[in-house]
């Protein structure tokens, strides 16, 4: 069902009339139309409030931003099922360092089977898409399609679109109703994940330094919440974490994720993400991070900003 804030294709949504003097900003998402990046945006903005920009990749997308191509970004950070987004992490810890999270939004995430046409599923050889679901529907893949193949996309909606316009007997895509709704797919089989409480994490980015408030719904925010990433040549020392760590610990922050990644430099060089409760601006919270770049060669706070209430973004 499409969402209540969904324009119509090939339309802008409406802006609501205290909006109307002024041009709406434009927020870069994966694309195209029909992906969960752009129901992540139509469902945590304000309604009629911005301009849709479908974009070809994540990293596009973030580039776009960086370029000012548009003044916002969202993108996809973390699956309850299959983790972080390992793109978008090493880009707001590398190339793209001089934006920030500005917001936060839960999706939830429901996977659809969608062909060209009626096909039964013994006739599937191949299936595409992104390379994050199949993760998230294992069960399905290896009970009902161990004999086809899975090819990746660069959305969900992409392989959908793709399905539908090559038409090829024994293709088939993991996508949204929406997309299938969008492309003139055929839903096969519905809600394919192996679990119905699956969410995507969503992150709102802006150009760091930009005082300007995304335009979310009223209701969208809780808890502040500050992500940053650090790392240093003190991770072959024992014990050098666990001194980083304590810098929260003894002041009664609670630290809700950490993470490592490799900095993409020699084997057993890694960076950590870390997220935690409060704001850059509190005095316990800059005094932790303070005493985090005593041991660090490198401590970048990626935004503090208000966590993503249950139900502040949802599927349509």
């Amino acid at each position: 069902m499409l969402s209540p804030d969904r324009p119509a294709r090939g339309t802008l949504p409406s802006a609501p009339a205290e909006m109307s003097s002024r041009p709406r900003p434009r927020v870069g998402y994966l694309g195209p139309e029909g992906t969960f990046s752009e129901e992540a945006l139509l469902t945590s903005a304000a309604s009629g409030a911005t301009r849709p920009v479908p974009l070809a990749t994540i990293y596009e997308a973030v580039m776009a931003l960086r370029r000012g191509e548009v003044e916002w970004a969202i993108v996809p950070i973390e699956n309850s099922l299959e983790g972080s987004i390992s793109v978008t992490l090493d880009l707001l810890a590398g190339e793209a360092g001089d934006v920030e999270i500005v917001a936060e939004a839960l999706l939830g995430i429901s996977h659809s089977l969608i062909a060209a046409g009626p096909v039964e599923l013994s006739e599937i050889d191949t299936v595409l898409t992104h390379p994050q679901v199949p993760g998230q529907c294992a069960v399905f893949l290896r009970e009902q399609l161990a004999h086809a193949r899975v090819l990746p996309a660069s959305s969900t909606a992409e392989a959908v679109r793709t399905v539908v316009r090559e038409r090829r007997d024994g293709q088939a895509a993991l996508g949204t109703v929406l997309a299938a709704s969008i492309y003139g797919g055929t839903v096969i089989r519905e809600g394919v994940e192996d679990r119905d409480d699956n969410e995507t994490r969503f992150v709102w980015l802006g150009r760091g330094g930009d005082k300007a408030e995304p335009p979310l719904r009223a209701s969208a925010g809780g808890e502040w919440k500050t992500s940053l990433v650090f790392w240093g040549p003190g991770t072959d020392a024992p014990g050098w974490l666990v001194r980083c760590l304590d810098e929260f610990a003894r002041r009664d922050i609670n630290l809700t994720k950490i993470e490592s990644r490799p900095r993409r430099e020699r084997f057993g060089s890694y960076m950590f993400f870390a997220d935690l409760g409060g704001h850059v601006g509190e005095a316990p919270v800059a005094a932790a991070i303070d005493g985090v770049r005593s041991h660090c060669e490198v401590v970048r706070v990626l935004g503090s900003y208000r966590t993503a209430r249950a139900g502040s973004a949802r599927e349509a």
